[in-house]
């Protein structure tokens, strides 16, 4: 991979750029074209801009806005100027939002106009020099004052084990613990995605995730820019929109929510998916019925891999190869990935345990926590990442839940998602959730949580029958000993479920 690690991040994407600065990178809703020329001289303006606004090296840039071109340019900038980029998503609220701020100290917020009057607010307790605004269009007085600045940048002011961005964890459990990712960390990581998942100049990606987050902040646009490929960059998922522009795209990266809406529309076939190569999921896990029903509708098998916020992607299934739903596959290069049981040995094939993960790409540790940091990783340097898994034979690595989510019924552990694919099988059944709540007897109820078919079966569908079912399907201590209906499963902006707030529902 050569001599990148000890790069700024940026000076490493641009490597990659194609030499042609007219070459189009980012395709836009109105038909307007950004090129590999203009991200260069617009991130140099921002880079110019922190600067001059006072940020050093080391300092944090808070960033709250809507998705658009100039605030991919701004996050390039921000490498660029030595800062750290804080992303921030901007359906937080301004309890929330004055955390992250109190906790990082940025030198800068850039917050949306409409949400200038919150900002101003939160920055002033939290001692924040500067608010500037963008919105969702890339203008406002951010982009005005960078308008005046020069639109080169002589040389980056960072690299290798400088810190390049935080990004704060969803807090499922507790406060949010900021995550801090080197340059370094995020190099290593673009590279063995591009490498794995065979990304050329000639791709075309379909990018409609957020970027205040791993997967389309730094997996999905890293993987493009490495390359000197194009994406549509639109402001948000749409099914309308995905239909009439994968045609026209040859990379796919969503997360399940986003297949289980594209599987409903009529419209969706191999013929409209034939330029297709690579359809990419990741964030929450993939449900075996979507994974069928996706190769089935399309032709196509969805790539499932793995990762977290504090190092970007550990697993993948294969480019080339067979894909297996319900795993994420095998470790990328630079990555050692266990499944650990009793003081972290590793566990047998078809064994649970905790998966750990080390390499280039595991982030520094948590925001001024380093109690936290250093209780976070084994004494071999690996990190202990809360997820349970298994290897099965062939070394496919499946994900079984949370730690936090194992159900502890009578001294017994019970794997949610085992139950869960249980009762996915089940007439009437749209998607479940298990979670244990208190019981007097066993400590902790396996209870179940279902939104059911908006049709007869799924009128039909009563409790008795659930339990019933799951009895003939799994051990006795696994059925669960409540189950509720409910109309949707409260999810985060990822499209992961959150099972606390479900405890909290039916405890």
């Amino acid at each position: 991979m050569g001599n990148f690690t000890d790069q700024n991040l940026y000076d490493f994407l641009k490597a990659g750029f194609p030499a042609a600065p007219r070459t189009p990178c980012m395709l836009l809703p109105d038909g307007s074209v950004i090129t590999y020329g203009m991200i260069d001289e617009q991130s140099a303006r921002f880079a110019n801009l922190l600067v001059a606004l006072g940020v050093r090296p080391g300092d944090r840039v808070a960033v709250q806005v809507k998705k658009s071109p100039r605030a991919l340019c701004l996050y390039l900038g921000s490498l660029r100027a030595g800062a750290v980029y804080l992303p921030i998503n901007d359906a937080y609220l301004a309890n929330e939002v004055e955390y992250f701020l109190a906790d990082a100290e940025p030198r800068v917020f850039v917050c949306a106009p409409q949400a200038c009057a919150m900002a101003e607010k939160a920055a002033s307790k939290a001692g924040v020099s500067h608010v500037v605004e963008l919105d969702g269009d890339g203008e406002g007085s951010l982009a005005r004052k960078a308008d005046t600045q020069p639109g080169n940048f002589s040389k980056s002011l960072s690299g290798g084990d400088d810190l390049g961005a935080i990004l704060y964890t969803s807090g499922t459990t507790g406060r949010s613990k900021g995550a801090m990712l080197s340059h370094r960390n995020l190099a290593v990581n673009g590279e063995a995605l591009k490498n794995h998942w065979g990304f050329g100049p000639g791709d075309v990606l379909l990018h409609m995730l957020p970027i205040f987050h791993v997967h389309g902040l730094f997996v999905a646009t890293h993987c493009v820019l490495l390359s000197g490929g194009r994406m549509f960059f639109e402001p948000r998922f749409d099914t309308a929109r995905a239909l009439r522009l994968l045609p026209r795209s040859t990379v796919f990266m969503g997360v399940p929510t986003y297949y289980a809406r594209l599987l409903a529309a009529p419209e969706l076939t191999p013929e409209l998916c034939s330029n297709m190569r690579l359809f990419v999921s990741g964030s929450a896990p993939l449900s075996i019925e979507t994974f069928e029903k996706f190769t089935t509708v399309t032709g196509h098998t969805v790539l499932e891999r793995y990762g977290m916020t504090e190092g970007g992607m550990f697993c993948s299934n294969p480019l080339v190869g067979k894909r297996r739903g319900g795993t994420v596959g095998f470790p990328l290069e630079g990555v050692s990935v266990r499944v650990a049981g009793d003081n972290n040995q590793p566990a047998g094939t078809g064994q649970i345990g905790e998966v750990q993960v080390k390499g280039d790409n595991i982030f520094r540790g948590y925001w001024r926590l380093p109690d936290k940091t250093k209780e976070e990783f084994t004494p071999d340097g690996f990190f202990k990442t809360g997820d349970m898994g298994k290897w099965d034979a062939d070394g496919h690595l499946a994900i079984v839940g949370r730690s936090k989510d194992i159900v502890i019924t009578g001294g017994l552990n019970v794997y949610p998602k085992e139950v869960e694919e249980a009762i996915d099988k089940m007439s009437g059944v749209a998607e479940s959730a298990v979670i244990g709540t208190p019981h007097p007897d066993f400590g902790e109820a396996v209870t179940a949580v279902i939104v059911k078919t908006k049709d007869e079966l799924g009128a039909a569908l009563t409790e008795g029958a659930v339990i019933g079912f799951i009895k003939g399907n799994l051990a006795n201590f696994k059925v669960p000993k409540k189950v509720h209906f409910a109309t949707e499963l409260p999810r985060n902006t990822m499209g992961k479920v959150q099972k606390n707030i479900l405890r909290q529902m039916f405890e």
